[in-house]
């Protein structure tokens, strides 16, 4: 089996080795095939401490204090920009007044077997698309014709897999009026277009499908459902020849110097965008992840070896156009490291230029997450999406100033750099690697963030700011964190400060050569995943932390060993590989899913979980996605009954000729379109509303 890209051909190394419902499709197309391939981090660090006999109970180990949080206050359903602080130094007003009961009831679904080419909702709900691959957002843009596709056409459409999402309320719109941001994380260029295009034009198309999206929503009131609005002065499209300033102290280093741009500030594009982020001023944060797959590089390096950086032949081939993708070339030999930053765009301003932040490092950025911490400080969490890579923080220099935007859009240009190392407190002896719970009743322990940058000086030995900004991992390395599975969304609570890991998976603990179970990371082989949660010794900037495990990922009625903080694993909805987070308006917490648990082939969806009281661990699935799909970008309007999710990569194993999904454009529901529809699946953003009240 092959992928398609124009007329070029690429074998699937992950056919047969792929587990549950996850395509090897996606793995050719989205992370360059990264579970093939050697692990990038092969340092000899400790990869995780143990406590060796049960000197700490579960009890102890929890008891050092909630962490307080200035918290951004998400009072209404729609986040605002610059969003009044709850009540001062604290905790949010939700938290002060303890968890109450959300609006958004419903019975969870039962798991949709993947096949199903279906979006699945509970009883009295419906869904809609918001908007779809290829809707044109621009008064000059085209309606979307499958067959006529071009670059030019594409760069005034909606882009492709969609990933992070997040809806903010425009100011004075009395809740009428949004702007929707997305990203556009890859493209999958075998179903997108026929194979008697010619492979010049596929690349192109493929490039402008990339980047950003955002477009003004609107809606009669806040019972009806949204629709984007063609033509508004806040729709701007981010492509590959869109410029970004890089801020912080890599901006102007040698180390990102170019012959196009020997200043080494201003960066064109931004690729792989995965997850995101919503700042307390308005902004959005997009985490370029699997950049790497975009470049050919010489590939002999440690630096290149450590971010997955080969000489191969692209997917993609945009080298073919663009010398800047093979950095092979002495006058772009830098720019592989102008990517896998944080972005921040400014969606309320089509004329701001959206920057790169290389203070909070580079490597696989799922996204970042940021709360503001008692101190005033701005904190940010970002996990690095690769099999036994690390979970870092970053605490800015300068502090909130509510009201002032203008301020606040820069701290995170400056700042300290930390990454995590776990400590357990369970025996060795009781982590068997099996999922067993320890004796003590839960998996626990207590953590450091260990500097990596700190007061604008370099904590990590024999290399410079510059160096440790770069080359973040193997300045990680150095100093002894912990290796994880794959930590992708971290999504600080602002109910109660508690920080929450999703680490989807990962396949090669345990195996020969590699690092076998520990309190963290408790299983061997782990394809389905667990939730890390995280309490911070006083407010958000401490070294400090608690940590335990919420969850362990999988399905008990297919006999694996699960554990749902206590909660009885006979009445949880099966969830595995978690992966995008977000909490409701009452602070529960909502995960959708890539991958479904191993062993079955059921769809992704999307899942509630309590976080306190009796039903703590309780996990209901909410939706199933389509055929192929993934679930991604959640965002949780409880308050007005509405939920989003971003659908990626429907009918991901089809062609152009046999598509496997017809999604969004069923006619009528779960049948083919007919003549002359879009014969492709679309990517696209889904609300879902309640329809029988």
């Amino acid at each position: 089996m092959s992928v398609s890209s124009g007329r070029k051909f690429s074998l699937l190394p992950m056919l047969g080795h792929t587990k549950g419902k996850r395509s090897p499709v996606t793995c050719a197309l989205k992370c360059d095939n990264a579970c093939t391939g050697e692990v990038c981090n092969t340092s000899s660090n400790s990869y995780f401490r143990d406590i060796a006999s049960a000197t700490m109970s579960r009890r102890a180990a929890l008891g050092f204090g909630a962490a307080g949080a200035l918290a951004v206050a998400f009072g209404s359903a729609l986040t605002s920009p610059e969003s009044a602080v709850a009540g001062g130094p604290g905790l949010s007003a939700a938290a002060k007044n303890g968890y109450g009961t959300s609006k958004l009831k419903f019975t969870a679904i039962a798991p949709v077997d993947a096949a199903v080419d279906a979006f699945t909702v509970p009883e009295g709900f419906t869904w809609q698309p918001v908007i779809r691959w290829g809707d044109p957002i621009f008064n000059d843009a085209p309606e979307f014709d499958l067959g006529k596709q071009t670059a030019a056409a594409q760069e005034r459409q909606f882009g492709y897999n969609n990933d992070y999402t997040d809806i903010l309320e425009i100011p004075g719109s009395k809740g009428r009026r949004a702007v929707l941001f997305a990203n556009h994380e890859y493209t999958n260029e075998g179903i997108m277009f026929p194979t008697a295009m010619p492979a010049a034009d596929v690349r192109k198309i493929g490039a402008a499908a990339h980047g950003l999206t955002v477009v003004e929503l609107e809606r009669r009131n806040k019972n009806t459902p949204w629709s984007y609005v063609k033509g508004a002065g806040l729709n701007r499209r981010f492509l590959n020849d869109t410029p970004y300033e890089l801020t912080g102290p890599v901006a102007g280093s040698p180390l990102v110097q170019t012959k196009a741009d020997p200043a080494g500030r201003t960066i064109l594009g931004t690729l792989g965008n995965c997850a995101g982020g919503t700042t307390p001023w308005g902004t959005i944060l997009s985490g370029e992840e699997n950049f790497n797959g975009y470049f050919v590089a010489p590939g002999t390096s440690d630096k290149d070896k450590r971010y997955g950086l080969t000489s191969k032949p692209t997917a993609r081939q945009w080298e073919l156009d663009d010398p800047r993708f093979d950095t092979r070339n002495a006058d772009s030999a830098n720019e592989a490291n102008r990517f896998g930053w944080i972005v921040e765009v400014d969606p309320f301003d089509p004329t701001s230029t959206p920057k790169k932040h290389s203070a909070l490092g580079r490597f696989k950025h799922e996204g970042a997450n940021v709360i503001v911490a008692e101190s005033g400080h701005v904190v940010a969490y970002s996990g690095d999406d690769e099999r036994f890579d690390y979970l870092y923080k970053f605490v800015s220099k300068d502090k909130y100033i509510e009201g002032d935007r203008k301020h606040n859009m820069t701290l995170l240009s400056a700042g300290d750099l930390y990454v995590a190392r776990f400590t357990g407190s369970a025996p060795a002896a009781e982590i068997t690697g099996t999922g067993a719970v320890p004796s003590d009743g839960g998996f626990d322990g207590t953590g450091e963030w260990l500097p990596l940058v700190v007061g604008g000086v370099s904590q990590v030995r024999d290399m410079s700011v510059e160096e440790v900004l770069v080359y973040t991992r193997v300045a990680a390395d150095k100093v002894g964190p912990t290796k994880m599975d794959r930590c992708e969304d971290v999504e600080p609570s602002l109910h109660t400060g508690k920080v929450y890991v999703a680490c989807t998976n990962n396949s090669d603990r345990g195996k020969a050569g590699k690092e076998g179970a520990t309190e963290i990371n408790p299983r061997n082989e782990n394809r389905d995943g667990h939730i890390v949660e995280i309490i911070e010794t006083g407010d958000q900037t401490s070294t400090k932390f608690t940590w335990n495990l919420l969850m362990v990922c999988g399905d008990p009625a297919q006999g694996d060993v699960t554990y749902f903080s206590g909660y009885p694993v006979d009445k949880v909805s099966p969830i595995s590989c978690p992966d995008n987070l977000a909490f409701d308006s009452v602070g529960n917490l909502w995960i959708s899913t890539d991958g479904a648990p191993s062993g079955i082939k059921k769809a992704d969806g999307l899942f509630k979980v309590t976080l306190e009281g009796a039903e703590r661990g309780r996990v209901e699935q909410f939706l199933a996605v389509p055929r192929d799909g993934e679930t991604c970008g959640p965002i949780i309007h409880d308050e007005e009954r509405t939920v989003f999710v971003a659908v990626q990569h429907p009918g991901e194993d089809g062609t152009f000729d046999a598509p496997l999904s017809f999604f969004p454009d069923y006619v009528p529901a779960g049948t083919a379109p007919a003549r002359g529809q879009a014969r492709a699946p679309r990517p696209s953003v889904i609300q879902v509303f309640r329809t029988d009240d």
